[in-house]
């Protein structure tokens, strides 16, 4: 789920700029400072530039999924972050100042507001603009890109996904100029049987149009195949019979379902050597992914996969806190994620509360007993709260390669050159 350090990620350090290096390094470079005063309303205090709004909707999201309510200001800087077109950029420094041409909207910012908004029940003016928005930017293919405009890829169409269904609109009601929906394009991009990797879930096409299977895009994908968003409920009456192996369903009418059990069956044979996923790029030694093993967590106990998700989550209990520490709120997020679909309480996760963890990189929130859904602020509101949160802990922003995918895109170096740095056998 995280770049790791590797002569590629320094090259591209070099062309996205600083601001970028605490992002790519999290796993293996101390926290950096931030760059500019960071929001008193924002979790995480590292510079926000690349993953503000992403890591602010994965800390509320988390949090009501705990039935804690979320501090107000927390809320309303998301709201504010909000153009008056409905997107959101991933940082916008000035909020009082309308949103340009040069304003860098994307979807998954947009989508992981919404998801967010939405379950924080925030006004209706303010998700349904994003609903909106996301309609506009659909590809003819029925899926999304990170940038409007761009190829469609399986991380951003599944958290848009997400985000419809948050919003309460069916995936199938939202067709592309094409007549495509998004699940045709999630199908398109389901590896298949035969190939290597069969089953998975490509990231996108190579410029050949062969799909290579990406752990990553599967474990997004089949969130996005089942219809679900990033705090996904485990499937109900699962017993964890895994009787059917990971035997790949093929087929030229392939049903998304379909699509949704290959990817599982493709995360349960790559967890189950060890409980965990490896990701490296070329010339590194592989490294635990402790974020993309946590998204792995929630495809397997939503899909039904319990043993799976169970041994993978063991093994985040016992080796993810020093990670998460450094990561930051996104980090804990994920894993209260992961706790959550997998039935395990975060407040007791390998000795640790996570929730409480999550709490303290951001504004003091409190317990849920009553209604404390915030959303009070429409879009391009003034909350501009510039200050230092010098007494929290200096972590990493915990930004997550669904974001990372797109700031190649801004960097100007292409996911192609991040992702085919990547080894093939990715487990």
């Amino acid at each position: 789920m995280f770049v790791r350090r590797s002569a590629a990620v320094l090259a591209a350090t070099a062309v996205i700029g600083t601001a970028f290096a605490p992002a790519a390094l999290a796993d293996e470079s101390p926290s950096a400072a931030p760059s500019q005063a960071v929001p008193s309303g924002l979790y995480g205090t590292t510079d926000p530039t690349y993953d503000g709004v992403w890591r602010q909707s994965l800390a509320l999201l988390a949090q009501d999924t705990v039935d804690v309510r979320p501090a107000a200001k927390a809320v309303d800087w998301l709201v504010g972050q909000q153009c008056a077109s409905g997107a959101f950029a991933a940082y916008r420094p000035d909020p009082a100042a309308e949103c340009g041409a040069k304003t860098q909207v994307d979807t998954n910012s947009t989508a992981a507001a919404l998801q967010a908004l939405e379950a924080l029940d925030a006004k209706d003016s303010v998700t349904g603009a994003a609903v909106k928005w996301l309609k506009s930017v659909q590809n003819e293919d029925g899926g999304w890109g990170y940038l409007p405009g761009t190829p469609s890829d399986t991380n951003s169409t599944a958290v848009v996904i997400g985000a419809l269904e948050a919003a309460d609109v069916d995936p199938q009601d939202v067709p592309s100029k094409d007549d495509r929906t998004p699940y045709d394009a999630l199908r398109g991009l389901s590896v298949p049987c035969a190939e290597d990797g069969g089953g998975a879930f490509a990231y996108q096409p190579d410029k050949k149009g062969r799909l290579a299977a990406n752990a990553d895009a599967t474990a997004a994908g089949v969130l996005g195949a089942l219809g679900e968003g990033m705090a996904a409920e485990p499937e109900e009456g699962a017993d964890g019979d895994t009787s059917k192996g990971s035997r790949c369903v093929a087929g030229d009418s392939l049903s998304i379902k379909d699509a949704a059990a290959n990817g599982a069956g493709y995360l349960a044979d790559a967890v189950a050597k060890d409980g965990h996923l490896k990701s490296a790029l070329a010339g590194a030694k592989d490294q635990p992914d402790y974020g993309n093993t946590a998204d792995a967590v929630v495809a397997l106990a939503t899909s039904g996969r319990t043993v799976e998700a169970g041994k993978s989550l063991a093994w985040l209990e016992k080796n993810s806190a020093d990670w998460a520490a450094q990561s930051g709120p996104a980090a804990y997020a994920q894993l209260i994620f992961a706790a959550h679909a997998a039935g395990t309480d975060p407040r007791a996760f390998g000795g640790a509360d996570l929730v409480k963890q999550l709490g303290a990189t951001g504004p003091a929130a409190s317990e849920a007993g009553t209604d404390a859904k915030s959303g009070s602020t429409d879009g391009n509101a003034d909350n501009t709260d510039n200050t230092d949160k010098s007494d929290k802990d200096d972590t990493d922003g915990g930004v997550s390669a669904w974001w990372i995918v797109g700031v190649g895109l801004v960097g100007g170096i292409g996911i192609g050159f991040l992702i085919s740095g990547r080894k093939k056998k990715q487990q």
